[in-house]
């Protein structure tokens, strides 16, 4: 631990200490990121899109006490916290880092390049850390924040650290090299990344090699680069480098066998290659269970830092077999429609694409492939040059279908499709793609994805990576049509249709709902959260939301994203409009919560008069709606409750349109009102649970489709005498030898621990079988001894139209909106239309 006053030292910084005593423990950059807040100092960094200085006073309440700043707070503030002003809050942070860096003499391993850097570290640490207690960069922590960050993790314990970084611009690695300080340096491959930035490729590898010169020693491949002599150009700086400490040169290489590691021979097989090498005039050989040329240059940078470290060759040999794949990039996965997945949306250059298409091409699983491809960035290539480039790679390669997503590759589709006559359609965006493309047409193909980060192709890898959990929701798209024509024939002419999509959809997933409901013209959605909004119109929703539970730090989100926040108080009145004058924003569409009764949220009758007067004196909002929440509408033994709500509600109405001078949608039906009280339609009503095919009223006056289905399948069946217990705690106890089968289904899916025992049933083979001992967390054992024909494998429907989820919720004690939406988001959702 450092204490404050150390710091200060440190940074240089004018302290405005109100507590002496502080010891730091942690770093913070993210407020939303708090843990210990005592121990923690934060910095609060200045970018182009973010100052951080707005949320000190925030931080200060959940328990911040130290602080570093390049903007001098205000006096409440100083009252409150520890403050350390500084110039500039990121030289601050390197700075600290730097000195930190100072206090240990271990190993230090620092890892840059263009490709490969975040691989060769993770693989480094896969290879060394049975006999190293590692430090090393988290993810890919590699940036000018990203490794001071990491730097910071040293502790005393540690016996080796591996450091990546990464530059974008002249002038970068300095910072960088003062923060790691590596005694061992690995240069990875050298890419056309950030050329652009770069009076030449010699300028950039020498602005990488600024890391290294007060290394022990550099590694690197001898002949990674025909237009640079990399081993000249290296043996050339080692000798600059002496003035300040003498760097040993260790390089492999597949051409010069005088290299320190030379491969003599490389035999590809179906799934590993075998590699001859020669290390100090010993022969040996290497079985690397990988094919693709970029983890064999990878894996033989990791061996040169394990030769320098003076391991064994069969130390080497044994460990190398047991190297796992890096998630993050050139990963090949199971994907939907019988294809394979290869994502590389880690980087964007033409080296990695040649070295993607490469891998890609040694897939043989299937006979067609497809290509993926985002702009691509910074490459210092003028456009039509590097597309064309682009086009005669993916030519050669045999690609059999090519998907440009981006600007630039789209102005430049003439050269793929009339110059290159390829199989390629082209998005302006990957919003264009995700809406506009239809994910069914893959089918029986490998599928490379290789994006720039910048583009979040993770997003069409979640839409086309097959789940391995095999328990799953179905969602019957064609029900929820069903139902909402169910209740239109129900709802008078002219009147509105709100639907609700909050909570995922009551857990059938909200983007694939609303697409529906959008389509078949409802005239709202309203979600519960922001976030549920901002999801909703990324996935390219235009329909009016309503937010019914908008705060202050949501408000910008809000307006950004167009939605419409539910206002219950006059403080989140107040509020808003406060933020609004600040923006200079005029009549924006609010929708006015009256508590006529619930009494959840809303404007309780005897603030009726005050909340007119408000609202008449901004002009910031408009009132879209008024509405409120009826308590017991699906109960006929409060119906004059009911009635009573309306009553009150209609009042309210009429006093808030009378003030403010022009009307507005009124709404309080919701679904079991529709129909139960066609006089409370009113301008609008709101269809929840009852487009989920849940008739809340039990009374089956609508003909209710069910919508949703969960199933799993019995992964082992078993035979058991009787006597024996099943499950936790003994709890299940068989009274006669039974047939036990164990589902692919437990509470961490979302199936209640409430149906324990024998409370609850599954549907298997036509019939119910009775959950024996405690519901466990991925799995239940349910009895089959009176079923017959049961299979390893078979389905089991937990909820559905065999198993409705109304006796679900009864056996729980509970209702049926709590069931669905406690599906865990693990449990995959399957869509279709009949």
């Amino acid at each position: 631990m450092y204490s404050i006053q150390d710091i200060a030292k440190i940074v240089h910084a004018e302290a405005l200490l109100l507590y002496t005593d502080e010891a730091i423990e942690h770093i913070l950059i993210d407020s939303r990121s708090v843990v210990l807040p005592q121990s923690s100092l934060f910095f609060a960094l200045v970018s182009t899109w973010r100052n951080a200085h707005q949320y000190i006073s925030e931080l200060i309440e959940r328990g911040v006490r130290n602080f570093v700043v390049s903007e001098k707070p205000v006096n409440t503030l100083l009252a409150k916290a520890n403050f350390l002003l500084v110039p500039n809050t990121l030289k601050a942070l390197q700075q600290l880092s730097a000195y930190h860096r100072k206090q240990f003499n271990i190993p230090v391993i620092g890892v840059t390049g263009s490709n490969g850097k975040t691989i060769v570290k993770e693989w480094l640490y896969q290879l060394l850390h049975q006999q190293y207690n590692i430090v090393r960069s988290p993810k890919s922590y590699n940036s000018q924040v990203g490794v001071p960050l990491s730097v910071w993790n040293m502790r005393a314990t540690h016996k080796l650290a591996i450091f990546e970084a990464g530059i974008s611009l002249p002038g970068e690695m300095q910072n960088l090299q003062t923060i790691i300080n590596p005694s061992i340096g690995v240069l990875t491959h050298i890419g056309e990344a950030h050329d652009e930035s770069f009076p030449s490729p010699q300028q950039k590898l020498a602005e990488k090699c600024k890391l290294f010169y007060t290394s022990d020693v550099l590694i690197y491949e001898k002949d990674a680069l025909d237009y640079i002599d990399v081993h000249q150009y290296l043996t050339t700086k080692a000798q600059q480098w002496i003035k300040q400490k003498p760097t040993q040169l260790f390089c492999w290489s597949r051409r010069d066998e005088n290299a320190d590691i030379y491969i003599i021979e490389e035999k590809k097989n179906i799934a590993n290659t075998i590699l001859q090498l020669k290390y100090k005039k010993e022969i040996f050989v290497l079985d690397i269970p990988f094919i693709d040329r970029a983890s064999i240059d990878n894996i033989v940078t990791c061996i040169s830092v394990l030769f320098y470290l003076q391991k064994e060759i069969s130390y080497i040999i044994s460990a190398v077999k047991y190297i796992q794949p890096v998630e993050m990039r050139l990963e090949l996965k199971q994907g939907i429609n019988n294809c394979s997945i290869i994502n590389d949306s880690y980087s964007s250059d033409l080296s990695s694409l040649r070295i993607a298409l490469d891998f890609l091409q040694q897939q043989h699983q299937h006979n067609h492939k497809t290509v993926i491809l985002s702009d691509i960035l910074e490459s210092g290539i003028a456009a039509d040059i590097l597309y064309e480039t682009i086009a005669k790679e993916l030519q050669q390669h045999n690609i059999h279908k090519i998907i440009g997503i981006g600007s630039s590759i789209n102005q430049h589709a003439h050269i793929f499709i009339k110059e290159y006559k390829l199989n390629a359609q082209f998005f302006e965006s990957i919003h264009d793609f995700l809406s506009y493309y239809s994910f069914s047409q893959f089918k029986d193909e490998t599928i490379l994805l290789k994006g720039a980060r910048i583009f979040a192709f993770e997003q069409i890898e979640e839409r086309l990576i097959k789940q391995i959990h095999q328990t799953e929701l179905e969602i019957n798209l064609s029900s929820i049509v069903h139902n909402l024509k169910a209740y239109q024939q129900h709802i008078k002419p002219g009147i509105k249709t709100m639907a609700m999509v909050k909570a995922f959809s009551y857990g059938s997933g909200s983007a694939e709902i609303a697409n529906v409901l959008q389509f078949h013209k409802v005239d709202y959605l309203a979600v519960a959260y922001v976030d549920e909004g901002i999801e909703l119109r990324k996935a390219g929703i235009r329909l009016p939301i309503m937010v019914l539970n908008a705060d202050k730090s949501s408000f910008e989100a809000l307006i950004h994203y167009n939605l419409e926040p539910e206002i219950y108080s006059f403080n989140i009145l107040n509020s808003f409009h406060e933020y609004l004058e600040r923006q200079g924003l005029q009549q924006y569409p609010v929708h006015i919560k009256l508590d006529t009764g619930m009494h959840r949220l809303g404007f309780l009758q005897n603030e009726i008069d005050s909340l007119c007067k408000t609202i008449s004196l901004y002009k910031t909002i408009i009132v879209q709606s008024v509405f409120s929440h009826l308590a017991a509408s699906e109960d006929e033994k409060e119906d004059a409750y009911t009635l009573y709500q309306y009553k009150l509600f209609i009042q309210a109405c009429t006093i808030i349109e009378k003030v403010i001078g022009y009307s507005f949608i009124k709404h309080i039906s919701n679904s079991a009102a529709t129909f139960r009280f066609p006089q409370l339609q009113c301008d609008m009503v709101r269809l929840g649970i009852g487009l989920y095919g849940v008739d809340s009223s039990n009374q089956h006056q609508l003909e209710l489709q069910n919508v949703s289905t969960l199933k799993s399948t019995i992964a082992q069946i078993k035979k058991l005498p009787a006597n024996v217990t099943v499950g936790y705690n003994r709890k299940g106890k068989l009274l006669r030898d039974s047939i036990i089968a164990v589902v692919r289904i437990g509470y961490a899916d979302g199936l209640s621990r409430r149906l324990s025992n024998g409370v609850g049933k599954m549907y298997v083979n036509g019939k119910l079988a009775p959950i024996i001992g405690n519901v466990c967390m991925d799995m239940t054992m349910i009895d089959i001894t009176d079923i017959t024909n049961v299979q390893e494998g078979d389905e089991v429907i937990v909820f559905g139209k065999e198993l409705a989820v109304q006796q679900i919720a009864e056996w729980c004690n509970t209702i049926s909106y709590e069931i669905l939406t406690s599906i865990s988001q693990r449990v995959r959702r399957v869509y279709f239309m009949e």
